[in-house]
């Protein structure tokens, strides 16, 4: 049996993450991060997060049906499995914190300036292959811990994508981007028995809170719901900064 602490952590992670995921149709990773590596191993974080996602997406898939569009969708799949095997390869390599804080500051600079504009700015031109290319990043980004939605999203927003379009483009690729993903964790030996204790835990942590996230999104309008993605992309951005700056000024430090 987990420590209590322990237990409470992964669920308010969960929960949290449960809610923004319902909500917004991605985010589940990165929220649940925020939480969770303050005390968890990346090790441990990063297939829970994948896990508890996965959960996720399959209750918001059945709750927030916004169709198949598979010419616009398959770009980004395309793109996803090309970049999934170089996350899965960095995973136990990476230099975490400078990831983090490198990522964090990019959305933390871009996503508020595209908050405030009095007009999103959009890209016309790229067209299927910025699909695939921003496919490919979250495929690298979903095999580091299950954040496969943060660089489409933003590559959605920037293109124009009306909510549902782009709800159903982000919801689809995660989906598959998590399956493919949690599978890979399991081929490789990165999930191991002794995390399926935190996995019951996290699942029906997951459940109501995507429930009543999808029930607002279903609400919501579409200028609304920009603002809503670039606010939560924001925000993970500052979560980012506050978990990996610290670490970063703690190794300059040392002498």
């Amino acid at each position: 049996m987990p420590p209590i602490d322990l237990i409470l952590t992964v669920a308010l992670g969960a929960a949290f993450a449960g809610f923004i995921q319902g909500w917004s149709g991605f985010g589940f990773g990165l929220t649940a991060m925020a939480i969770w590596a303050w005390t968890l191993d990346p090790k441990l974080a990063a297939p829970l997060a994948v896990f508890g996602a996965l959960v996720g997406q399959l209750l918001a898939a059945f709750t927030v049906r916004r169709g198949w569009d598979f010419k616009a969708l398959l770009p980004f799949i395309l793109g996803g499995l090309a970049g999934l095997p170089l996350g899965l390869y960095l995973l136990p390599r990476l230099d975490v914190p400078l990831f983090k804080a490198t990522l964090g500051g990019i959305l933390v600079v871009l996503c508020p300036l595209m908050f405030f504009a009095a007009q999103l700015p959009r890209v016309d031109r790229g067209g299927r292959a910025g699909d695939a290319a921003a496919g490919a990043v979250g495929g690298v980004m979903g095999g580091l811990g299950g954040f496969t939605g943060v660089v489409p999203t933003l590559w959605c927003t920037v293109r124009g994508f009306d909510k549902d379009k782009q709800r159903a483009i982000i919801q689809n690729f995660n989906l598959a981007m998590q399956v493919v993903t949690l599978g890979s964790y399991i081929a490789t030996g990165i999930v191991t028995a002794a995390m399926l204790p935190l996995f019951a835990i996290a699942a029906p942590a997951v459940v109501l809170p995507v429930l009543f996230g999808a029930k607002l999104y279903l609400g919501i309008s579409e200028q609304a719901f920009r603002k809503v993605v670039l606010g939560l992309l924001s925000l993970t951005g500052i979560a980012l900064l506050a978990s990996s700056v610290p670490v970063l000024l703690a190794r300059f430090s040392t002498p």
